[in-house]
Parts: structure tokens; C-alpha cells; sequence
């Protein structure tokens, strides 16, 4: 092989490594965005199935701990996420969830019912919404 053939395949190998490292590069600097999204999808499913246990209608409450119905979670915002007691769930303070009820809803045979939205917020997540609905039956 003379010089110029071996600085070429060089040149050539060379490139050809680039493009591979830059390929495994971007797919190792996006490989936790699943588990991201995996993560807001289960603090909005944990919100959501702790009001939809929750009575369809009853008194007013003021702290989180002594929510009784749907309706006392109308407006509740989180900054981190919070237990059903109200205490921050360590780790997960990056994430910020917001609450809303709507106003009753007539489906068939005279049965109500009130649609929950559930939002959450976080990093590489933004406005991941859940929605349920709570009847009165």
C-alpha cells in the first residue's frame, strides 16, 4: 500500500466512526425520556384513582388529609408531588400537578357525573393529561 491509499482509508474509517458515534450518542442522550413519561403517567394515575375513590359529593374539607368527596380536589395544585396526607413524596418535587372537576353532568336515566382532569408537568413532560369520570350512582 503507498501512503496516499492508507491516509485515505483513514479519512474514510474515520468518517464512517463519526457517524456511528453520533448516532449512539443521540440515542444514549434520549434513552431516559420514557422513563420520564412512564413516571408522569403514574403520579396522574395515582391522583386520579385517589379521587375517583372518593364520594361523589359531601362536605367541605380543608386540609388534603381530610378530602372526602370530588369535589374538594377542584383546583388542588401541586408543587411536587404530594401523598394523600399532604406530605411531598421525596424525589418526585420536580413535578407539579394541577386538579380539575367540572360541574355535574346529566348522562341517560337522570344519572350525574363529574369529569376529573388531571395534569402534570415536569421535566420533558409538559401538560401530560389524565381525565375520569366520577357518576353518581
Amino acid at each position: 500500500m503507498t501512503l496516499i491509499e492508507l491516509i485515505l482509508s483513514m479519512v474514510i474509517i474515520s468518517v464512517a466512526l463519526i457517524g456511528v458515534l453520533s448516532v449512539i450518542n443521540v440515542t444514549v442522550s434520549h434513552s431516559a425520556d420514557p422513563l420520564v413519561q412512564h413516571q408522569a403517567i403514574a403520579i396522574a394515575e395515582s391522583y386520579l384513582e385517589e379521587i375517583l375513590l372518593q364520594a361523589y359529593s359531601g362536605g367541605s374539607s380543608g386540609a388534603r388529609a381530610d378530602y372526602d368527596d370530588v369535589d374538594d380536589y377542584n383546583g388542588l395544585s401541586d408543587m411536587g408531588v404530594h401523598d394523600q396526607a399532604g406530605y411531598a413524596v421525596a424525589g418526585l418535587t420536580q413535578y407539579n400537578v394541577t386538579v380539575a372537576v367540572s360541574a355535574a353532568t346529566a348522562l341517560t336515566d337522570g344519572v350525574n357525573a363529574k369529569q376529573i382532569s388531571v395534569t402534570v408537568n415536569g421535566p420533558g413532560v409538559s401538560n401530560l393529561r389524565l381525565v375520569g369520570y366520577r357518576a353518581d350512582y
